[in-house]
């Protein structure tokens, strides 16, 4: 049963921003192997093959903390309800949803042992936001630069700053993050390193996995 709990390290969580099932399957089967903690069914994954990829990550991986990356903006018990159905053990919903939507979500997926991390991309104040959704329940804050974004230079180490000592639910932070950078997320406050095309694109996902989480172990000692 999923507690929801960091452990003593940083957890890894690799996200398959995919839109093939046959390249996903077999990057997250390299990244198992180097030492990811949690296996995340990108958007683009569940769009283009639908919720049923949650199910094949959870009936692939089982001993594997499967997130499902919905991304919801509305009708949230309805799509929570859907991940959890496919096996999802942790669904995303977006921080500048409506409070309700939050809340709906978030009782569904507490009534399943589910957990629900809101993603904060996007949020304009996201200090302010960040405290309200930690009173909405949430289990897990996600600072989150968007590819779009990192394109333009943007990194998600500012707002991470911003919001580490304010919330006490542990705080995931993804956007452009590698072997050099997940440590200087770490020293921040971040419990969860959400890492895509550092590992997803390398030309060795496995070793990319195990220099990562050397890296993540390195960083959490000092």
């Amino acid at each position: 049963m999923f507690s929801g709990k960091i452990g003593r390290f940083p957890v890894l969580q690799v996200a398959l921003d995919f839109i093939e099932k046959e390249v996903a399957l077999r990057v997250a089967e390299a990244s198992v192997r180097g030492g990811a903690d949690w296996i995340e069914a990108g958007t683009p994954l569940i769009k283009s093959l639908g919720i049923s990829i949650v199910k094949e990550l959870k009936e692939t991986f089982p001993s594997k903390i499967i997130v499902a990356d919905m991304k919801t903006m509305d009708t949230g018990k309805l799509e929570t309800e859907l991940a959890i159905k496919n096996g999802a053990d942790i669904v995303s919903i977006l921080g500048v949803a409506d409070d309700n939507t939050i809340k709906d979500a978030i009782r569904v997926a507490h009534e399943n042992n589910v957990r629900i991390m809101a993603d904060l991309i996007n949020c304009k104040n996201i200090e302010q936001r960040a405290v309200e959704i930690e009173n909405l329940g949430a289990d897990y804050i996600l600072v989150h630069t968007g590819i779009d974004q990192q394109r333009r230079g943007l990194s998600p180490f500012d707002q991470l700053r911003k919001i580490s000592s304010l919330i006490k639910i542990p705080i995931a932070v993804a956007g452009g993050l590698n072997e050099n950078t997940v440590g200087e997320a770490i020293k921040m406050g971040a419990k969860i390193i959400i890492v895509g095309g550092a590992i997803t694109r390398s030309d060795n996902p496995y070793m990319a996995t195990i220099k990562i989480k050397e890296a993540i172990k390195k960083a959490a000692e000092l």
